[in-house]
């Protein structure tokens, strides 16, 4: 789960990670009063979206301007003018994709004399299974851009979590950024404090771009962008409060009241599989044939008929999917059950597409036997790729 910047940094100031003061409003006519709560003379007007390269980003409306989604104003006036022309229009960056997301929130912050820029992020590193620290001193750009261009600039190491975060940790950052003296120290402290953070409330990612040292030689996270670890929000209910459902997938947020995996793409084959990497190998064979999947949906290796019924009806529920393919290997999860579940969700909501069922595993038969004598048209595939071709086939066919 995301979460806007303006919260963000309400999560690290907690820990007493150095902040801008801000605002944020969610209407124009709040912008003059958000902007009179600050210092000035300088404001910055950042759009809340879940999507980096925002600076960057273009609005799709002429109303809203030419200056991108992160401006910086040197007046009230200002502020107003930029919170009218960016609340409720659609912002389109690299991140977005060409559909983009509409701002419907706005930060309003108090501006930064900055001196030099950083980069800082903190991931779950599998490998290692610890907290990794990724730090550069290419601060303001993407750290894809700089693992491609610079990949000496970036620095990385991991946090033993028998010892949690230590001094030398803090000195690993302050090294990598070339910060001495009081910014050391400062460095030191503030990596404590992200960490402490992290693990706290549970996050996946965390990420700083830019962290900054201030004319005035102070360290201050200038932007902030936090992922939690979805299966953590059980523990974490102020954190889950804190969920915007409207830069979510409507068909994502279904899923995910079912406990379902999905992932909405661009596409026209639905995919209904149970594990993450059968899913990845069914998608990548209906790319080898000559077509797109529609999703990733992983219906998980203990799923119930009420599940497969939902995530079928969600399938169905997306007017780009023109064929449907059903992939289940059934270990813990048995082949019947899940011809029980796509037969209830087709009789419930109707088969306009073409549905490839392939079934393997255990009660393999009976599955098979249960599609078979329901009378509906599904047309049977005896192993992957004998159903990647055939719901090709199908797709190209009612074209």
């Amino acid at each position: 789960m995301n979460i806007h910047e303006y919260q963000a940094k309400a999560v690290l100031k907690e820990f007493g990670v150095p902040v801008s003061a801000g605002v944020p409003i969610f209407n124009a006519s709040e912008a003059e009063a958000a902007a009179k709560q600050l210092p000035g003379p300088l404001w910055v007007v950042k759009s809340q979206i879940h999507a980096g390269g925002r600076g960057k980003g273009k609005f799709k409306e002429a109303a809203a301007g030419e200056k991108g989604g992160v401006r910086l104003a040197k007046s009230i006036d200002e502020v107003k003018a930029f919170s009218e022309q960016m609340l409720g229009n659609t912002l389109v960056t690299i991140q977005t994709g060409p559909a983009g997301k509409q701002v419907n929130r706005l930060y309003i912050e108090d501006g930064s004399d900055i001196e030099k820029e950083f980069y800082l992020s903190m991931l779950v590193d599998r490998a290692t299974a610890r907290i990794a620290f990724v730090v550069s001193t290419e601060g303001g750009m993407d750290i894809e851009e700089v693992a491609h261009h610079s990949p000496e600039k970036i620095i990385t190491f991991s946090v033993d979590p028998a010892t949690g975060v230590m001094p030398h940790h803090g000195r690993t950052v302050a090294k990598a950024l070339g910060l001495t003296g009081d910014l050391a120290k400062q460095a030191e402290k503030v990596t404590a404090q992200f960490y402490a953070a992290f693990v706290a409330k549970d996050m996946a990612m965390l990420e700083v771009n830019p962290l900054i040292v201030t004319k005035d030689g102070k360290i201050k996270a200038l932007d902030a962008k936090i992922t939690f670890d979805s299966n953590s929000l059980y523990r974490q209910p102020e954190m889950f409060a804190l969920r915007d459902e409207t830069e979510e997938d409507e068909k994502e947020i279904e899923a995910s009241k079912y406990d379902l995996s999905y992932v909405t793409l661009d596409g026209t084959i639905g995919c209904m599989v149970n594990g993450a990497g059968l899913a990845m190998a069914t998608m990548d064979i209906i790319k080898l044939y000559g077509a797109e999947p529609a999703n990733f949906l992983d219906v998980g290796g203990g799923a119930t008929k009420e599940k497969v019924t939902a995530a079928f009806k969600i399938i169905t529920a997306d007017p780009a999917v023109k064929g449907i393919l059903v992939n289940i290997f059934g270990g813990i999860m048995k082949c019947d059950i899940i011809a029980e579940g796509v037969i209830a969700a087709v009789k419930d909501v109707g088969l306009q597409v073409p549905l490839v069922v392939r079934l393997e595993g255990t009660n393999v038969d009976l599955g098979k036997k249960i599609i078979a004598d329901s009378g509906l048209n599904v047309i049977a595939a005896d192993d992957l790729d004998d159903a990647a071709q055939k719901i090709v086939a199908a797709v190209k066919g009612a074209r």
